[in-house]
């Protein structure tokens, strides 16, 4: 007899397309009549624009000749960021696929971001060890050029050395993750073992916290604004959520500073996504294949998903909460319902063993 207690089960959505691992997903703001987006980078160096709700495919943004490492969306979905190995960093439309601007560096890139409600500027890093601001409303806009095409945009490239740099030698080692806090003066990093938050109107570190161990993964967890609220993890603002060694770390506030919770697991955590308002959060382990869903407040396991077969390297929730997805180095993506009823593509929902 089923456990009463037990989460209903929902078969996950699996997206295929992708041909090598995938390091990376996120998705967009909640836009008009709850419509959102997925983004998904690629070693295959092919980032996917996705429905979010649904993640059926819209496009393949073509361009980049190396692994791209990270993938976000602006804040109001009309462009895309990709950090790549092949030293860019690049802006595409989303409605066109068009590649708008080409950020040079002269090293891999691993990490990219907005701020977290303006889409005309970008912060990067990677192996050059160097975390950068570009300010893309002061650059040339693309297409201006002349073009024996008129169909066709030319894209704006960009150097290093307009970008504005941000704590110039700090950092030791490559920066993996970027953070802009609901606070636009600030920015964290995350990089090896250390997570460091920066003062934009100085460009200098103010802070610095060494985790147990590398850093796997470091996202700012939010709900759209219609769906969140003061009883939520975080008192209705976005969570900072942190991968490293066996542990779980959660910050909170404007800055993102503030110290919610640590949560010591049993095994290795690969990644970690945050269910703000289901108080439970969910990890992709590590060794293994398998992403484990635990309670917030008691930190109970509520639940193991089964499906990927490498190991989950990002984890993301829709801005509504009412899924998240996974993405792994098997090269898939799976959508994992979280609500009840009909949503996207579950009709009521057939559950994973067959009795509904």
């Amino acid at each position: 007899m089923a456990d009463a207690t037990a989460p209903r089960q929902y078969v996950p959505l699996t997206c295929h397309g992708h041909s090598r691992p995938v390091p990376h997903l996120s998705f967009s703001p909640l836009e008009k009549e709850d419509v959102y987006y997925m983004i998904s980078a690629c070693k295959d160096g092919n980032p996917m624009l996705r429905d979010g709700q649904t993640g059926d495919w819209i496009g393949t943004f073509l361009g980049h000749k190396g692994a791209v490492w990270q993938a976000r969306l602006s804040p109001d979905a009309t462009t895309a960021a990709t950090a790549s190995a092949d030293f860019t960093a690049k802006i595409w439309d989303t409605h066109t696929g068009e590649l708008l601007y080409v950020l040079q560096h002269d090293h891999i890139v691993r990490a990219i971001a907005y701020p977290y409600d303006q889409s005309g500027m970008i912060a990067t890093g990677g192996f050059e060890k160097k975390l950068r601001i570009f300010d893309l409303q002061d650059q040339q806009p693309p297409g201006e050029q002349s073009s024996a095409n008129s169909n066709v945009v030319n894209p704006t490239t960009v150097e290093a050395s307009r970008a504005f740099e941000i704590g110039e030698g700090v950092h030791k080692e490559a920066i993996k993750f970027i953070v802009w806090a609901k606070d636009p003066r600030v920015i964290i990093t995350a990089s090896g073992d250390t997570l460091r938050w920066f003062d934009l109107p100085t460009r200098r570190c103010v802070r610095e916290v060494r985790l147990e161990g590398e850093i796997k993964s470091c996202e700012l967890v939010s709900l759209a604004s219609t769906h969140s609220a003061p009883t939520d993890i975080g008192g209705g603002l976005p969570v900072l959520a942190v991968a490293a060694g066996k542990t779980a770390y959660f910050w909170g506030g404007l800055r993102a500073e503030d110290e919610l919770k640590q949560i010591k697991l049993p095994h290795g955590i690969a990644s970690v996504g945050l269910d703000l308002k289901g108080r439970k959060f969910v990890v992709g382990e590590e060794p293994g294949t398998w992403a484990r869903v635990y309670s917030w407040d008691d930190t109970k396991e509520l639940d193991v998903h089964k499906g990927h077969h490498g190991p989950i390297w990002s984890i993301a929730f829709s801005p509504d909460g009412n899924l998240y997805a996974t993405g792994s180095e098997d090269g898939t993506i799976k959508m994992w319902k979280n609500c009840e009823g009909f949503y996207g593509l579950w009709r009521g929902g057939v559950s994973v063993n067959g009795t509904d």
